[in-house]
């Protein structure tokens, strides 16, 4: 076999140097990290005799915990012997950090700590958990998978920091042994440390699975079934004395790898090639095929994987594969589990800094841009948007449209389209769209603005922003995914289905709680925020950009790649530095109880996954990193509205006039005048003034809607600060003369005109010969086009038609016509269960307990009572057991079947009996209960009073 084969295994990283210098001292104290497995256990079972009859510790009661830094398994000092006995020497506050960091564990609520741990072992919720630790918790979790159970912390501590030592590791290893021991990953003293079973399944190294910190299988574990002559031939080469069975000769030859003298001595006569081989393999993966034996004899013997494998520093894991034993692989590695363990997290490195108030002005400017944005897109769906796809969504025709009128791309379009849509301001009409006055429109499924977008034209501008704010900060759609594809190959559409994902709102809560660590001003480097973001959150795949593509692939950086452009967009910063309005809206009070923080014990309420601070920024203010609770967010939202009230430019009652047939405003308009010139004129340009022309259509469009040319002429010389041009009094007189003229009614429809003239010259005209018009009556046309289409058609060729209702009167048409009927914003999909609020956690953990001192209550035997099953008693026994301790006001245990069939076991205390019931204070529940007798199964004895 020669080295040349190993060469050609796919991603084996060059490694470090093989050797160790002679006499190098090892760090690891108590149990070996790597060995032979220990004996099975039992984690999660049942509570034994000699506990504590209440199964809880002495001042479990009150929720009291053991002083910070200790860690005895009970506080009787007996070791916890399985997962469920460690969670009973938890205080209530423990249960209650356990239950918040991993709220699925509590749907439903488990009937006692037994099933607790139980459901804390089960592969999902052990995935789910190990995916929200930080990556250093996760390093310290793969180095348990990987050392011999139980495990000591001194043996942890070794793995993480090597031999050399580390001391940021030895500062931050206390921490994330407490975050395993809280989420119920880890148990045991520090001494006897445990993994859980299925956090070791997973991480533990296999073929299948290769272990996150590239080690191979142990040496037992890679000599198993090899044959017994084999090891003994191993023994001789490596210089240790044969044995009489397999078993101790795998442990002479664990004991050699894990000594270091001795295993620098057997290296220092290796090969170079032969350490070359161990260097490519060291850091992982640990596997590596060989060519089959050569046709010369002898050939094979003298290659180094052979000399390897004579030695047993690399083994047969099949027929061309060899692995490097753990042992030798951290002998190699100075002790080490992870070539790079990273115990702090990565710091936001700042790319500019800007003067704040250059900072809030910037976003105070975007804001109002974000606000006219949003309500130039409603706008122009007033009277009815595109229509729903049959899969539900907006067309890439339509979005293309849309992203054309708001002159910015699709990506930018599709933002505001489901900004627009998260705040209830934009939805589906059903086809059951409605007119301002409430008449039924009956047409196809459109897009439209709600009836709150009109209740949101309303409010000051700092408060419609601080709505579209809120709206986006919550949401779990995600309009960075439109235009990809979903799993099954579908373009995902604007506006459509399947653009929900519910870590949204906590990243983007998290990025803008990042951004509010800087000082005030700062511009954060993104690159350093996606660095943090992945060591708080690491994912299985690198976070890496695919190629061609400048986004990372994973969807947690994606997301927060958008949150920082979505953020500039939205004005919750300026400049890429977090505004005042943005630090305001973010802004949570202070922790209570920060003595009992400081001291290492959670004050009551508080743990992770609750609504903890980031630490203080520089001249800033805590901010949450999770989602809260309404009241409290709308709140914030109110102070964020006063903070960038003053900063939001003005609106002008004012326009300036000019003779070109166009108007000027200096500054966002009074939301009635932009209305008003909006209809009676067309924009021409946006910016600082926006500037507005005057033209035939435009003018006839206002005439339509009802106004006069008087009304006309006066609203502009209300309105202007120069004088009313005379080229546009002239328009305004000309447009009006003419408008009204021609009469459309339905006959399909016809026209109607006092001058029959002007009736010969359009029935001369070529371009109406599409309308299939003919005369009725020197004054009437009748064509076979609706009324729509023929005002449109005469309208092309220059006329001015107002259409007529069946009385005569003109009809008169507003732009804002179209309305849905009452709809809700869309609820956010949340990412797994919600966190519970601090009364759930506490009735939870109450009836945890009492379900535990129900099942864990020691008595004594009833007759007819099987092993686990309920007590079997005769009515005439039940009664008079529970007569007797109404007598003397002892407890009992009592078999229940209630009225659905479901059965429970109880510890009770009856008070009363009488009339068929038994009315008892029922220690389950923690509450005085009626039981009817006849619903009692059987009745035993407690041996001892529960206390």
């Amino acid at each position: 076999m020669g080295t040349g084969e190993l060469d050609r295994e796919a991603h084996v990283p060059a490694g470090t140097s093989a050797g160790r210098p002679a006499g190098q001292p090892t760090r690891e104290t108590g149990d070996t990290a790597a060995g032979a497995p220990a004996r099975p256990h039992d984690e999660t079972g049942s509570r034994t005799p000699a506990d504590t009859p209440d199964g809880t510790a002495p001042d479990a009661r009150d929720g009291s915990e053991a002083p910070a830094g200790t860690r005895t398994s009970d506080r009787t000092g007996t070791p916890p012997r399985t997962l469920a006995e460690a969670l009973r020497n938890r205080g209530d506050r423990g249960l209650a950090a356990l239950l918040r960091a991993r709220p699925d564990l509590l749907s439903p609520v488990p009937n006692d700590l037994t099933q607790l741990a139980t459901r804390a072992g089960t592969r999902a919720s052990v995935v789910r958990a190990l995916e929200r630790l930080d990556r250093f918790a996760q390093q310290t979790a793969q180095a348990l998978a990987v050392a011999v159970e139980p495990t000591s912390y001194g043996t942890l501590l070794a793995l993480l920091s090597g031999d050399d030592g580390d001391p940021a590791v030895e500062a931050a290893l206390p921490g994330a042994l407490e975050v395993l021991r809280e989420r119920a990953l880890v148990w045991g003293d520090d001494d006897r440390l445990r993994l859980v079973r299925t956090a070791r399944e997973l991480l533990a190294p296999s073929p299948q699975h290769p272990s996150p910190t590239g080690l191979g299988p142990t040496v037992a574990e890679a000599t198993a079934g090899m044959s017994p002559g084999r090891l003994q031939e191993i023994l001789a080469a490596a210089g240790l004395p044969t044995t009489h069975d397999p078993v101790s000769a795998v442990a002479s030859l664990t004991s050699l790898f894990t000594d270091r003298e001795r295993m620098t001595a057997l290296l220092d006569t290796a090969p170079a090639e032969a350490l070359a081989v161990l260097d490519r393999l060291v850091w992982g993966p640990p596997y590596g095929t060989v060519a089959p034996p050569g046709d010369s004899s002898g050939a094979v013997e003298s290659t180094p994987v052979q000399w390897l494998r004579d030695r047993g520093l690399l083994l047969p894991s099949s027929l061309r594969t060899v692995v490097l034993p753990r042992e030798v692989a951290l002998h190699l590695r100075g002790g080490r589990a992870h070539r790079e363990p990273e115990p702090v997290a990565p710091g936001i490195e700042v790319a500019a800094e800007h003067r704040p108030q250059m900072v809030d002005s910037t976003a105070a400017g975007q804001a109002y841009t974000a606000l006219a944005t949003v309500e130039e897109l409603l706008k122009g769906w007033q009277t009815g948007g595109p229509a729903v796809l049959r899969a539900g969504g907006l067309s890439v025709r339509d979005l293309k449209r849309t992203a054309a009128a708001l002159d910015v791309s699709e990506q930018i379009a599709a933002f505001w389209l489901e900004l627009a849509y998260a705040a209830g301001l934009l939805a589906s009409d059903g086809g059951e769209g409605t007119s301002r006055a409430g008449a039924a429109t009956g047409q196809e499924e459109r897009f439209a603005p709600t009836p709150a977008y009109d209740e949101w034209l309303d409010l000051p501008a700092a408060s419609r922003w601080t709505a579209l704010a809120t709206a986006w900060l919550t949401a779990t759609r995600t309009s960075g995914l439109v235009g990809g594809q979903d799993a099954k190959g579908r373009t995902l559409a604007a506006l459509g289905p399947h653009l929900d994902r519910g870590a949204a709102p906590e990243v983007r809560h998290r990025v803008l709680a990042l951004l509010a660590e800087l000082p005030r001003g700062a511009a954060p480097d993104p690159e350093s925020v996606l660095a943090r973001l992945r060591w708080e959150h690491p994912v299985r795949t690198p976070a890496q950009p695919a190629p061609g593509t400048p986004e990372p692939s994973d969807l947690r950086s994606r997301i927060a790649v958008w949150t920082l452009t979505e953020a500039e967009l939205l004005g919750l910063t300026g400049r890429s530095a977090l505004s005042t309005a943005a630090r305001t809206l973010l802004a949570a009070p202070a922790p209570p109880a920060t003595a009992d923080r400081n001291r290492g014990e959670p004050a009551a309420g508080v743990g992770p996954g609750t609504a903890d601070t980031a630490p203080e920024p520089a001249g800033g203010v805590p901010v949450r990193s999770a989602p809260h609770g309404a009241a409290d967010l709308a709140a914030r939202a109110a102070l964020a509205a006063g903070v960038i009230a003053p900063l939001l430019p003005e609106p002008l009652d004012h326009v300036l006039l000019q003779a070109d047939l166009t108007a000027v405003a200096p500054g966002p308009l009074e939301r009635p005048l932009a209305e008003a010139l909006g209809v009676l004129a067309d924009v021409e340009s946006k910016g600082g003034a926006t500037v507005y022309r005057f033209t035939p259509a435009s003018v006839r469009r206002a005439l339509d809607a009802g106004q006069a040319a008087a009304d006309l002429h006066a609203f502009l010389a209300r309105h202007s600060r120069t004088p009313v041009p005379q080229p546009l009094s002239y328009l305004i007189d000309d447009v009006a003369r003419k408008h009204g003229h021609l009469r459309i009614g339905a006959a399909s429809a016809y026209v109607r005109c006092d001058d029959d003239a002007l009736l010969d010259e359009i029935l001369a005209d070529r371009r109406s010969h599409g309308l299939r018009m003919r005369r009725l009556a020197p004054t009437v046309l009748a064509a076979q086009a609706d009324p729509a289409t023929l005002l449109d058609g005469l309208r092309g060729m220059g006329f001015a038609p107002a259409a007529e209702s069946a009385e005569g009167d003109v009809l008169i048409t507003r732009a804002d016509a179209h309305r849905t009927p009452h709809r809700t914003p869309p609820v956010p999909v949340p990412d797994g269960p919600p966190v519970p609020n601090d009364t759930l956690l506490g009735a939870a953990v109450k009836a945890i307990r009492a379900g535990d001192l129900a099942a864990t209550a020691v008595r004594k035997p009833a007759p007819h009572t099987g092993a686990g099953e309920l007590p079997r008693t005769t009515p005439a026994e039940t009664l008079a057991t529970v007569q007797a301790a109404a007598l003397t006001g002892s407890a009992i245990w009592i078999g229940y079947v209630n009225a659905d069939g479901a059965a429970s076991q109880r510890v009770i205390a009856p008070v009363r009996v009488e009339g068929g019931f038994v009315t008892a204070y029922d220690h389950t529940a923690d509450e005085v209960r009626t039981y009817p007798l006849h619903r009692i199964t059987g009745v035993a004895e407690l041996a001892d009073e529960p206390a």
